[in-house]
């Protein structure tokens, strides 16, 4: 049995459990915390009774106040969860290499604009985004190149020794550098160093709306950003590349001279035995990494929203994008070659 005041303060006095029935009729005073109180414990299953009239009155109002709880979710099978998804991924996925497409088709329209019209195209940011992504990238390229190439004189050395076969080494280290791995671990240092260069820069001017302020200017930034950066890109890569194919057969003719004692006269001799076509192979597909590589940069600056957190995580994707992209794109190479007898 309640009796005497049931206002806020004499609450935590109450008994949390509900109990099956309260009588109520020696209350003398109730605020509306106190008939929140009874409202939930009627709703929890407790009968009260001698509830007097003007705090019954109370107790309609403020039960009527009680906002309904949320409805328990449906129980989702495990399976079920998965297919969802793996479906939304899917069509992420899918949403993004339209975007992709979409930037790509602009990317070849601006190029046919400055075709066109020659005055609108900047040769000066060209020139500037060439010497960013090519001249500053050579000594990392040269580098990792020529260290592979070592990796590549030095185990192989090791296996074929076991064969009496060491001066085949040569062709080892000649067919994995100018055919896969030149091109393919420049495209990956370009991808991780000019990705992230892209998406920032871009991203940073979205960011401050200069991307607006172009097009209110009567600028299209196609012209201005898109066009001048991947074109840098389709330019100086192959060369980049070619650079890590000498690299690459230096480092494994220093390696195989000092290892197996195959002179660098006798290494070149041997080097000319190769076909030219593992080169042309290599290098066909500079072009097509660089326009993925600029793409993917591109189109994750144009996505940066306002705030500095997505300029962060754009710039994240970007890379880990432009390397997943060029992994797949060299294994289809691979096996469009293959098939092809190349």
């Amino acid at each position: 049995m309640l009796g005497g005041a049931l206002v806020v303060w004499t609450l935590p006095q109450l008994p949390t459990e509900a109990a099956p029935r309260v009588d109520v009729s020696g209350l003398d005073k109730m605020d509306t915390a106190g008939a929140w109180y009874l409202a939930e414990a009627q709703r929890a299953g407790t009968r009260l009774e001698g509830l007097k009239p003007n705090h019954a009155e109370l107790m309609k109002t403020v039960t009527a106040s009680i906002p309904e709880p949320d409805p328990v979710p449906p129980v989702v099978p495990h399976w079920k969860q998965i297919l969802t998804r793996t479906g939304m991924r899917t069509m992420q996925a899918l949403g993004y290499f339209k975007e992709l497409n979409e930037y790509l088709g602009r990317f070849l329209a601006a190029g046919m604009r400055a075709i066109r019209h020659p005055s609108q195209f900047r040769l000066t940011s060209l020139v500037y985004h060439c010497q960013e992504t090519g001249v500053r990238a050579v000594p990392i390229v040269f580098t990792m190149s020529f260290l592979i190439g070592v990796v590549l004189a030095f185990q192989g050395a090791a296996q074929l020794s076991r064969f009496g076969a060491e001066v085949f080494v040569v062709d080892l280290i000649a067919i994995a550098v100018l055919r896969e791995l030149g091109i393919l671990l420049t495209a990956i240092v370009v991808a991780g160093r000019t990705a992230s260069a892209l998406t920032a820069s871009i991203g940073s001017m979205k960011m401050r709306e200069e991307i607006d302020a172009m097009r209110t200017f009567g600028m299209d930034p196609d012209m201005v950003l898109t066009l001048p950066r991947v074109l840098a890109l389709v330019i100086t890569l192959p060369i980049l590349g070619l650079i890590a194919d000498v690299a690459g057969l230096v480092g494994g003719a220093v390696m195989s001279w000092i290892t197996l004692g195959i002179s660098p006269p006798m290494f070149l001799t041997r080097l000319s035995d190769t076909d030219v076509s593992h080169v042309i192979v290599g290098l066909s597909k500079a072009p097509v990494f660089a326009v993925i590589i600029g793409i993917i940069g591109v189109n994750g600056g144009m996505r940066v929203g306002k705030d500095a957190e997505s300029l962060g995580q754009m710039t994240s994707k970007s890379v880990v994008n432009a390397i997943f992209a060029v992994i797949i794109a060299d294994a289809l190479f691979s096996i469009f070659f293959s098939v092809v007898g190349l």
